[in-house]
Formats: C-alpha cells, structure tokens, sequence
C-alpha cells in the first residue's frame, strides 16, 4: 500500500462528480464515468432489473411485440360515430378522456371542462353546472379513451354522437381498428376545456357538415395508407406530433380532389376545404390514430416488456406494458421545460396532459425531432437538441422503424419500442415534445416544450411482470 502512492497515480472516478474535482484539484489525472444506481437505488427493482435482463423468455417475447408492430399497415377506411363503432359505448351516458383513469375530483381543469361541454353537446344536461352535478355524481361515466382503442389530444373528450376517424390494419385478417376523434382547429376549443357556445357550435358543424362531406370522400378514393403520409412528412421537417404542417398538406392533397366529387353543395365544399387548409394540425389526430394501431398489435404478449401506451390526464402519466396487458402503471406527470406565451409562466400550466405521446411510443414524435429542427422553435432549445433527443432515445428501444427515417441522421430509422428495462437500467427517460395547457378550463394552450415520462411508471410496470411470472411458476 505505501509503494503505491510512491508511483504515478490515474485515477478513475464512478460516481459523484466532486470526487474527481478534488482529484484534480490535487494534480492527478483522473477520468469521470457517468453512473447512477438503476432504479434510482430501489433495492428490490434493482434485483428483478437484474433477474429480467438477458432473460431469453423475455428477449423471445420483445422479438414477438417488435415484430408485431412493425408489421402492421394502418390506414384510414371511414368516417363514423363514436357511439355506432365503439363497442358498448352507447350503453350508458359515458364519456371518454385522455390519459389513465382518474376520479373526477382529481382531474385538472381543463379535462372538467372537456367533459363539462361534452355533457351539453350531448344534450345529457342543460349547461355546464348541471353538467358537473351529473359527472360528480357518476350519473355521467367516464373512461379513458385507451379503454376504448381510441386516443385523442389533450383533454382527448370522445362523446357518442361525435365522429371519429376509423383505421385498420390492412396487414391483418381481423382488420384490427383504432379510433380517433376530429382536430378542432385554433382558438377556443373543447379539448383544452372551453365550453362556450361557439366551441359546442363548432362541435356540431364538424358532426353535422365536416365528418359527412369527409366520409363520402373515403368512399371516392379508397382506403388511405398512413404510413406512408407519416415518412414523407419526416423528410419534409414534421415529426408527426407537435409539427404536422407537411402531413395535413400531403393528406389535403389526397382528399381534395375527392370532396370535389361528392354531392356535398359547393358552399360545404368551400368550408370543408377551408377548415383542413387553415389547420396545420389537423393530421395529428391520424397520426395518433397509426400509432395506436401499431401498437396495439404489440399488446398482450407474455413476457414483453415493450410499452405499448404512455398517455397523460393533466396529472399523472400512465403507461401500459405489453406482458402486462391493459394495467396501467402511473406516477405523478414530470413538469415541461418549455417556451411559454406572452403572459404567461409555469404557475399557470397544467401538469402534462394528452394521448399525444402515443406517437413517441411509436418512435415519432419526440423520437423523430432530428428531423424537424424548426421545431425547436415551438418547444424551446436548438436544432442539436432536437438531433441529440433521436440519437439519445437509441439507448432504450428494442430496434428501429426502418418505415420512418431521419435525413439529419443520414436516413437512420426512428428509434422504436421503448424497453422498460433498458429505462430502468439506464435511467434515460422517454422524452416527448408537448403543448402546454392553462390550468384553468377553456383558457387553452399557453405553451409548447419538452417533457419525460417519469422513471417510476417503468419501475412499477417491471415488479408487476416479476410477479405475475413468479404466481405462474
């Protein structure tokens, strides 16, 4: 021992940063390593993490959810009422929200003010205090719209009598189906809880003129294929979440020919065409609809550990797990390190909120920012930012999508099928761009920036497949 301080030391540091400082500060050379404890040092996750990695049941099982989901084609078939194809749906007066289940008296404002409104459109109560008395009392039900194969953005408020859109999996024999309700448009709109009588009225108008015209439209040009919608608008600087300026172009541009061959009069035509035109975001909805739709091909294999939700109620974030089946796995949403509007400031904001982050369970979204630098624009940092998020992300997926690829990353495929052990294990957390709400009811979006899923509903979800194994052995 006494020798070895008499030669050259180098030392290698593990941990805390100040260790090496101090090294340095000596005059030895010395060279850091970036680690923390798995798990953020909890104990018993720490031991199933070590049990479940390199597990061939579960290395087999993850094979079997990747390829399920890269196998899937979605595309866009109809255009019909919620209440005619989800399932039960019409059986009592129910509701759907985004995010995991929640109790009313927890909600954030903006999702009491979707459902409040949604009650009126509905005709189930008078306005929106009658409203409240008949959702706090359970007379009005409401789930989340995941329960129902359908996902919508932000307060993600389906009813029975709104439209949504329907895609199939052309690759399978049961033509398995998502759903999604219609984008709104800017302004004042349910889904960041405004109920006034101009968002219902706009409601009506897409129910009654809107989702018509666009239904007869799928039956003049067939079957539409999202996928490839989604990877042109990769190269031409969307990531299909946040930024779908490219893809609400390139879906005008198949449908317009089309609404100009249906009966519609010439005026439903002008406004028809007018709404899609003045909405970048009007793809998003679709977007989300692909997403879901891969996915859910991926679900229910035992063993996985491959996410197939993550979705948020404007309080906690939720995800699912495919070797845990429809259970969901919560903790309490991570703030959003964004750019906020005039006036306004984090005080303000609701917790995350919205199905959105279906996308980056698909491997877009956030996952695919490299290519779309402008977006940094929209969500705070710098285009590095955005190529650094793709290449981080790598780190905890399975594989890649080689259906979506990044020109920024000469052409790489999206990084795809988040593993919750390789989250676990390196603490890289899932990382998504998002819309900031005003905390209040109908005041809308107040921001833009990025976000991650926090590290526990990954912590949760692998202790339950632990135990569920050990009950079956």
């Amino acid at each position: 021992m006494t020798r070895l301080f008499d030669q050259k030391i180098s030392v290698l540091n593990i941990g805390l940063q100040s260790f090496a400082d101090n090294i340095a500060t000596a005059g030895a050379p010395v060279s850091s390593i970036m680690w923390q404890p798995p798990a953020e040092g909890q104990i018993e996750a720490g031991l199933v993490l070590a049990r479940l990695l390199n597990d061939p049941e579960v290395i087999k099982a993850n094979e079997i959810a990747m390829e399920r989901y890269l196998g899937v084609e979605p595309v866009l078939v109809d255009v019909q009422t919620a209440g005619d194809v989800l399932p039960d749906f019409r059986a009592d007066k129910r509701l759907l929200h985004s995010g995991p289940p929640i109790a009313w008296q927890d909600m954030c404002g903006p999702v009491k003010g979707a459902l409040m409104g949604a009650a009126v459109y509905e005709g189930w109560a008078k306005n929106v205090e009658d409203a409240s008395r008949m959702l706090e009392s359970g007379e009005i039900q409401f789930s989340p719209c995941h329960s129902y194969n359908a996902v919508g953005p932000m307060a993600g408020i389906i009813s029975p009598s709104m439209p949504v859109w329907v895609v199939e999996d052309a690759n399978s024999e049961a033509r398995h189906r998502t759903f999604s309700n219609f984008n709104e448009g800017l302004g004042k709109v349910l889904r960041f809880g405004a109920n006034s009588t101009e968002v219902l009225d706009r409601l009506r108008w897409i129910e009654q003129e809107l989702a018509p015209t666009l239904q007869k439209t799928l039956q003049v040009t067939g079957p539409i294929e999202l996928k490839p919608i989604m990877a042109q608008a990769l190269h031409m600087g969307d990531e299909v979440h946040n930024r779908n300026a490219a893809a609400t172009g390139i879906l005008i541009k198949k449908l317009a020919p089309s609404i100009l061959k249906t009966d519609a009069s010439t005026d439903v035509q002008e406004r028809v065409l007018s709404f899609l035109a003045s909405n970048d975001h009007f793809f998003l909805n679709l977007s989300m609809a692909a997403c879901k739709n891969m996915l859910n091909a991926a679900a229910g294999v035992p063993n996985s550990t491959m996410v197939t939700v993550m979705a948020r109620n404007g309080v906690n974030f939720g995800i699912r797990m495919s070797g845990t089946g429809d259970q969901w796995f919560q903790a309490p949403a991570n703030p959003v390190d964004g750019l906020f509007f005039p006036g306004y400031g984090v005080e303000d904001a609701a917790a995350d909120l919205g199905d959105s982050a279906i996308t980056e369970t698909a491997g877009v979204g956030g996952f695919a920012m490299a290519s779309s630098p402008a977006i940094v624009k929209f969500v705070g940092g710098t285009p590095q930012d955005a190529t650094n998020n793709s290449r981080r992300m790598q780190s905890i997926t399975l594989g890649t999508n080689p259906a979506f690829t990044l020109p920024p990353l000469n052409f790489a495929p999206t990084a795809a099928g988040i593993d919750a052990i390789k989250v676990v294990d390196r603490g890289v957390l899932p990382i998504i761009n998002t819309g900031i709400a005003h905390k209040e009811a109908g005041v809308g979006q107040i921001g833009a920036g990025i976000t991650t899923a926090p590290l526990q509903c990954f912590v949760e979800a692998l202790l339950t497949l632990w135990a569920k194994r050990k009950g079956n052995s």
